[in-house]
């Protein structure tokens, strides 16, 4: 693989709002909230954006399905303006974007946002009416619960794990999130849970229990691109770069053939070796200071750090159980809270584990701070791990 976009591309101020069931404000509110954080942060005016993205994935309860409230509650100039949608790595898919057109010459700065209004709806998970043909065909009762308890399923199977150690080592995904969430003035959840509370918590999809599920939430987080060379002459010299954003959807393999035995996620084998190698990290345990990763259901952060290649294969359970993805940990994961703490407002989620690693890279986490912060990586999953969209971005200084 050529380097690609690699350090051709930096991030010279973000934004995010406080996410939850924000009845205070409207879809147009959280957009700006977060714009003007990241703006103020970039030290630019808005007339100096050249293109913008959007990012919402629930067009159709949402903010629209074209990128025009954007341009309107932002009062943005005229400027090409582009909503994005890619399930969960929807706001990953706007910062892909953005970084792009810096880093080919078309635009010196762009803007990717990404918001979800979902708590107004008044359905308790994701208000989805229909979910379009092909898995209207496929899996009509198919639920999100109860595809990913059946990674778990397969996960124990393949590699011959105890079922109470799977559960304790779920318990023990979820109980560091909401550690870390305690810390995170923006999350949703911001209360300490313990072990023996998410234990036994009522099943939702065997065995997932309550505790082992992200909710939903409403939020927005922003990003403002540039090249190295005008960061610089803006005044900014620790410079937080793009090494790689890759994006890898299902054609249909795992659920056709018969080779794929369900107890990993293909898709983040593959976007994840790519973007190590588009970002030149060779050795992602020692090279990775932090991760954000998706968690939509704690079995899918275990299973995550043996796919992006941060727990050996089968060794993912024995490497939660001894920290190693703890704050204190190897390899940090969710320090923020993750999605069990914040929620999960589709189209920003990307963009707001790019928040957390950016902040941790400039040093201004607060009481989160991790030392000696090189790379960190961001990692979300749409769909189910048999029909899915992965995007894995590293961002590192320059």
């Amino acid at each position: 693989m050529a380097q690609g976009i690699r350090d051709k591309a930096v991030i010279i101020g973000m934004g995010c709002t406080r996410f939850g069931e924000r009845w205070d404000m409207s879809s147009d509110m959280l957009m700006a909230e977060a714009f003007e954080e990241a703006l103020a942060d970039a030290g630019i005016a808005r007339d100096e954006i050249g293109a913008a993205w959007l990012g919402s994935a629930l067009d159709d309860v949402n903010v629209g399905n074209s990128a025009i409230p954007l341009a309107t509650a932002l009062r943005l100039p005229p400027m090409p303006v582009t909503r994005v949608e890619n399930m969960c790595a929807t706001g990953t898919e706007a910062l892909r974007a953005a970084t792009y057109a810096v880093a080919s010459g078309a635009v010196d700065i762009a803007l990717a946002l990404g918001v979800e209004k979902l708590k107004d709806t008044g359905f308790g998970g994701l208000p989805i009416r229909t979910k379009g043909s092909v898995n209207d065909l496929w899996m009509p009762y198919g639920s999100a619960p109860g595809t990913f308890a059946q990674l778990a399923g397969a996960y124990a199977a393949r590699h011959g794990i105890d079922a109470a150690d799977l559960k304790r080592a779920m318990a023990h995904v979820s109980w560091k999130s909401h550690q870390n969430g305690a810390l995170s003035e923006k999350a949703h959840l911001r209360k300490p849970v313990s072990m023996e509370t998410i234990l036994n918590a009522p099943m939702i999809a065997d065995p997932l229990g309550l505790f082992d599920c992200c909710g939903v939430s409403d939020g927005a987080a922003a990003a403002i691109i540039t090249t190295p060379e005008i960061a610089r002459s803006l005044g900014r010299d620790a410079l937080v770069s793009v090494k790689s954003v890759q994006v890898c959807a299902s054609n249909g393999w795992e659920m056709q053939y018969g080779e794929w035995d369900g107890s990993y996620v293909r898709n983040t084998r593959i976007a994840s070796a790519r973007a190590y190698e588009e970002a030149g990290i060779s050795d992602p345990q020692r090279d990775l200071g932090l991760t954000e990763v998706h968690d939509c259901f704690s079995i899918t952060e275990l299973v995550a750090m043996e796919d992006l290649g941060l727990s050996d294969p089968g060794r993912a359970v024995a490497d939660v159980l001894d920290g190693k993805f703890d704050r204190g940990g190897a390899v940090p994961c969710q320090v923020d809270g993750g999605l069990k703490c914040f929620g999960h407002p589709v189209g920003a989620s990307g963009l707001r584990m790019a928040y957390e690693v950016y902040n941790q890279l400039q040093g201004r986490a607060g009481a989160r701070q991790l030392d000696n912060i090189d790379f960190g990586l961001t990692h979300n999953l749409g769909g189910q791990p048999s029909n899915s969209v992965v995007a894995v971005s590293v961002l590192g200084r320059l």
